[in-house]
């Protein structure tokens, strides 16, 4: 393919890779009002955001199997619509249960989208020329991750956090529509799609409740407990007989032998160790912002423009390194360092941080996620075969979104107790009742209704819970850097996935 043709088809994904993180992004200052709004408590907001990675995490390798099996072109376009259909209703959510059911629909389109777009950047372009194109799909992240929160805020300070869910529709038919007229693939060839229903369902149950687990226990019920028997145990059994179906179907979700690649293996793990620094922390960010600073969702979106800069730089500037050195390594290595740096500096964090020094640390979370998360793609890419690499490609981000649900999940409990007991003592310490704070301790707080004492007591208790969580993604952070030291760099390969499959039946036509 030309230059041209390239960016004719790469214009198409990138729109749809805009709606998939405009959808997530958009509600990320409007959470803390969201949930205020709908009555739910802090173990509320964090399965507004777990509900859809929980999804988008157990869809993703089934998204991806299904791009090694059938039609690419109509799977992303199949993805779009579950996503916005999803959020729209979404947006009609009366209570938070609803809310919730509708975000685990909106991250089945979102996994598809995460999949299918990475696998076809690699059906068009070399992994050696893919970081030419990685500095406009890092512009294009750029604008929907600066632009969601920004656009968020505004419309919920202006119309209604409602909004939020309906502007996405016309930016889905847009992609719809430029996808139709720019992505030509040629036709695969015919396989028989046998779906491993039994893999997905019991990997699908196994996750599911080690979060139900992670998210309630110590709350609902206690650490050791019967409920924390059967949850486990359960999960245990669920996972383990997932791994005996893998060892045996024809098409296996996540093929077992993957696992005999040394980069796969190592990618996965720092994947999944990133997931958990990235989404478990970049989630709590805006209700540090709200909660504990006092700023409107509009300032929260600005203030978080440095961590998109620093992403956005390292897709560009790196991604450019790459493509004319052929050298990946180092740069994922040099991330991992930064990535530990900034979530120290973010342990710091209290009620009066100067926020200077905040957007320093944020753009040095931004730079570090820029140099891991894509790469860790490519380096697994250039060392699949052209038929698993849906299958490959989507077990990275499989495990890359695990990581951030068990980090939301466990973190979002952590932040949770944190704070529920540090209200109580500081309400405690002023002679205040719980109910001066209009509801329960458990709910989250609305500050615009609070009394001065009550509402810096509010202040300090989420700042010190949140820090806290950053503090803990530190250990994260060193797994990540650790499984980049042990990648070996393999040098980047000159062809596309079509020319690589168009070889294989030139080859088998000869044969």
């Amino acid at each position: 393919m030309t230059h041209r043709e390239v960016l004719e088809a790469l214009s198409g994904i990138m729109l749809g890779m805009f709606v998939a993180i405009l959808a997530t992004t958009i509600t990320s200052t409007s959470l803390p009002r969201i949930v205020t709004d709908l009555g739910g408590t802090q173990n509320s907001y964090t399965w507004v955001v777990t509900a859809a990675l929980l999804t988008t995490t157990i869809s993703t390798p089934l998204w991806g199997k299904f791009a090694d099996l059938t039609n690419r072109k109509t799977l992303i376009q199949v993805a779009l619509v579950i996503t916005v259909v999803s959020a729209a209703a979404a947006g009609f959510s009366q209570n938070i249960e609803t809310l919730i059911a509708f975000r685990a629909m909106q991250g089945i389109g979102a996994g598809g989208l995460t999949a299918l777009a990475t696998v076809l950047m690699a059906d068009i372009i070399s992994p050696r020329d893919r970081g030419r194109y990685m500095g406009l799909m890092g512009g294009v992240m750029a604008v929907s991750q600066v632009g969601g929160p920004l656009l968020g805020g505004v419309l919920t300070d202006g119309v209604g956090w409602r909004w939020t869910f309906f502007v996405g529709v016309p930016f889905a038919v847009a992609a719809i529509i430029v996808l139709q007229r720019t992505l030509h693939l040629p036709a695969r060839p015919r396989r028989v799609a046998k779906i491993d229903y039994w893999g997905a369902s019991l990997i699908s149950v196994g996750v599911a409740l080690l979060l139900l687990w992670v998210t309630f226990a110590g709350n609902e019920f206690a650490w050791v407990s019967w409920q924390t028997a059967a949850m486990v145990g359960g999960a245990v059994l669920a996972l383990v007989g997932a791994v005996l179906v893998e060892r045996v179907v024809a098409e296996p979700i996540i093929p077992l032998h993957l696992f005999r690649n040394r980069t796969f293996v190592f990618s996965v793990v720092a994947s999944m160790a990133v997931g958990v620094a990235m989404f478990g922390t970049a989630v709590f960010l805006s209700q540090y912002l709200q909660l504990s600073r006092g700023r409107t969702p509009t300032e929260s979106g600005l203030l978080t423009i440095p961590m998109v800069v620093g992403t956005m730089l390292a897709g560009v500037v790196l991604g450019r390194i790459i493509s004319r050195t052929g050298r990946y390594k180092a740069i994922m290595v040099g991330g991992g360092v930064v990535l530990i740096l900034a979530l120290l500096g973010l342990s710091t964090l209290d009620a009066h941080t100067s926020f200077v020094l905040m957007g320093a640390y944020l753009f040095g979370l931004g730079l570090s996620v820029g140099a891991l998360m894509q790469n860790l793609v490519l380096a697994v890419q250039n060392t699949l075969d052209v038929h698993e690499m849906g299958a490959g490609t989507s077990t990275v981000a499989f495990f890359r979104s695990l990581g951030g649900t068990i980090g939301v999940s466990v973190l979002g409990a952590v932040l949770a107790n944190r704070v529920k007991d540090d209200l109580a003592t500081g309400l405690a310490a002023l002679g205040v009742p719980a109910d001066a704070m209009g509801g329960t301790s458990a709910a989250v707080p609305d500050l615009a209704m609070l009394p001065a004492v009550v509402r810096t007591v509010v202040e300090d208790a989420y700042a010190d819970g949140i820090a806290e969580i950053f503090l803990l993604a530190v250990p994260m952070a060193v797994i990540a850097l650790v499984a980049t030291l042990f990648i070996k760099e393999v040098p980047l390969g000159r062809k596309s996935g079509i020319e690589q499959m168009l070889d294989k039946e030139t080859e088998a036509d000869v044969v």
